[in-house]
């Protein structure tokens, strides 16, 4: 779905129609950096700052030899940053972030929500420079893709706001936990349906859960630049700015409005 408000952002307002009273997730109040998860680069230069909810950046120069890419990613903490927060199959929950791809490398990157057995890579919102590919997979997450449903890409140096609600209903076949994904660039923003996670494996069961997202999940973004040996100097950058995170229905009212301001002015 696609949606213009007035001269302002409005970015999810259908999704208060499915909000339901599930248990709260972690009270986050912080995000940590993993760096050089792939390391085929490992002559790069990495740097980050991180100064959670407001700003986090990644950048990564110098790849212009060997390798493929690198990848990095930051994970939402609840412990002033000493590691990641745990994210349960039955935990409801928010995450919004304005994100900027930016540098001469092509760059794959965005919001994560990764299952228990690939913490720091698979289940991706992804940003690609390359394609311009804006699509939602891998992991525990149902498929969507924002360019497929409604011909949009996504092109360096542009600041768009990527977004998604996580609710568990009741964590059965007859009401399973469901995810909507949000994009907003400009002042339009377009939302996928409400879909529906399968049932996962019942042998893992327990410990992890099914019909929804299973249990040690973990939520933040990710930052993919790709090495390219014609290009000295070769680097890529991502920005993470204006972040919420949004821990129980309740507080539906804020819906990552905190990053709207700033973005209209750009």
């Amino acid at each position: 779905m696609q949606k213009r408000i007035g001269n302002g952002w409005v970015i999810v307002l259908a999704a208060v129609v499915f909000c339901s009273g599930a248990i709260a997730s972690p009270a986050i109040d912080s995000a940590i950096v993993h760096e050089r998860i792939w390391n085929d680069a490992d002559y790069s230069t990495f740097t980050y700052g991180n100064d959670y909810p407001s700003s986090l950046w990644m950048d990564d120069a110098g790849l212009d030899d060997y390798g493929w890419a690198n990848r990095h990613n930051f994970r939402l903490s609840e412990n002033g940053g000493i590691s990641d927060a745990v994210f349960m199959n039955d935990d409801y929950f928010e995450f919004y972030a304005d994100v900027t791809i930016t540098g001469i490398a092509n760059v794959e990157g965005g919001l994560n929500l990764s299952p228990w057995w690939s913490q720091d890579v698979d289940g991706v919102f992804m940003l690609n420079t390359e394609s311009g590919e804006i699509a939602c997979w891998g992991g525990r997450l149902p498929f969507y893709s924002f360019t497929a449903e409604h011909g949009l890409t996504y092109s360096k140096d542009t600041t768009v706001r990527l977004g998604m609600i996580y609710d568990p209903h009741s964590l059965t076949e007859a009401d399973p936990g469901t995810i909507q994904y949000f994009y907003t660039e400009g002042e339009i923003y377009y939302e996928s349906p409400v879909l529906s996670f399968d049932m996962g494996n019942p042998g893992e069961d327990p410990p992890y859960g099914l019909w929804g997202i299973l249990n040690d999940a973990r939520v933040g973004g990710w930052f993919m630049p790709k090495v390219d040996s014609g290009i000295p100097g070769n680097w890529g950058h991502i920005d993470f700015e204006n972040m919420v995170y949004v821990p129980e229905p309740a507080s539906l009212v804020l819906l990552g409005l905190a990053g709207l301001a700033l973005l209209r002015r750009r």
